[in-house]
């Protein structure tokens, strides 16, 4: 852990002084094109969104990382558009790129596209989100199982007697949050806490998250905890508790460990969260992009996942649950969130 703190720290005070001297463009069709000379290694990297805090931290750490190896980036949003990120993948092949990484809009509609990329021999990084269907050469995640089965502890430990739990949970296309669910699950089965209901949500859009935290607390009388498959819902269970008067009552998880959710945690709204080591996931996903780019092997890479085709490579980082109590080490000593902001709504 304290190792993951230090290169956290390391990395939020350097990417100010790369951003401050890299030159970006937005264009309409969400491209962030970070200039450089041209023979040096070229990456392609397209995000699902950047709606969430979350994956602005992994672009920055992900471009200056690759930045310092000696690799240009061009970083694209598909704006939770699965047509528009096959289409930036179809570029990333047409221009030639020497690795391309995706964090998938949905992960079972690439198939024909990355079998486009695997025949022009380019190697692919599935990133946070396994890809389904077809060969990759790696995936690269935060152990999402262990997400869930962190959520689970928190809530044993504050319910030792047991209680009612409902489930809200991201879209069945999101493979991380299925894992994240099954990870909770396994972890409920020997205890006194009863999962009572289940609600998918389509898309991790807001309206969905406030739709559904309302449709649990109309269908059930008594809940005593409601597990959220991220941040994000979490706050929109939080707002639909709040108008009830039960926020506080009923105790409700998260992850991302998003700087709203780190001030719900502190204000005794959000029981838990789960911080992510999303800055050296993200630096060493970078840095395996720049090897495979190179034709070296990852030798340090050696469990395997499988993902209906085949077993493909997988490196893994374990989260780590932040509560009231550890939430000064794990995030404001690391340096992920200051002090002032994650207490800015609490009185001294």
């Amino acid at each position: 852990m304290k190792r993951v703190i230090s290169i956290s720290l390391w990395l939020l005070l350097c990417i100010p002084f790369f951003t401050a001297c890299v030159q970006e463009e937005s264009t309409p069709n969400g491209t962030v094109e970070v200039e450089g000379v041209t023979d040096r290694v070229q990456i392609g990297i397209t995000f699902d969104t950047f709606v969430l805090e979350r994956w602005i931290r992994d672009r920055d750490v992900f471009v200056y990382t690759a930045t310092q190896l000696g690799a240009d980036v061009i970083v694209q949003n598909a704006n939770g558009d699965v047509e528009r990120q096959v289409a930036q993948i179809e570029e990333f092949v047409r221009q030639g790129k020497d690795a391309i990484v995706i964090v998938p809009v949905d992960s079972y509609a690439l198939r024909e596209v990355i079998g486009q990329v695997n025949n022009a021999g380019i190697p692919i990084i599935s990133y946070d989100r396994l890809i389904q269907n077809v060969r990759t050469d790696l995936f690269i995640t935060v152990n999402s199982r262990m997400v869930g089965m962190e959520m689970a502890a928190v809530l044993k430990e504050q319910l030792p007697d047991g209680g009612n739990v409902v489930m809200i949970t991201g879209p069945e296309k999101d493979t991380n949050s299925r894992m994240v669910a099954e990870g909770f699950r396994e972890a409920l089965r020997r205890s006194n806490l009863i999962i009572i209901d289940e609600i998918m949500v389509r898309t991790w859009t807001p309206e969905y998250g406030l739709h559904a935290a309302n449709e649990a607390l109309d269908r059930h009388n008594q809940i005593d905890a409601i597990m959220s498959g991220n941040d994000g819902l979490a706050g929109f269970v939080v707002q639909a508790l709040s108008q009830r008067q039960l926020a506080g009552t009923v105790l409700v998880t998260g992850q991302d460990a998003d700087i709203e959710a780190c001030q719900r945690v502190v204000e005794g709204t959000q029981v838990m969260t789960v911080y992510k080591p999303i800055e050296p996931l993200a630096a060493r996903a970078a840095e395996f992009a720049v090897r495979l780019a190179n034709g070296e092997e990852l030798l340090e890479v050696n469990e395997t996942i499988h993902n209906n085709v085949g077993d493909i490579p997988f490196f893994s980082l374990l989260p780590v649950a932040v509560t009231r109590e550890n939430i000064e080490e794990v995030i404001i000593d690391s340096g992920f969130h200051l002090r002032e902001d994650v207490f800015r709504n609490v009185m001294d």
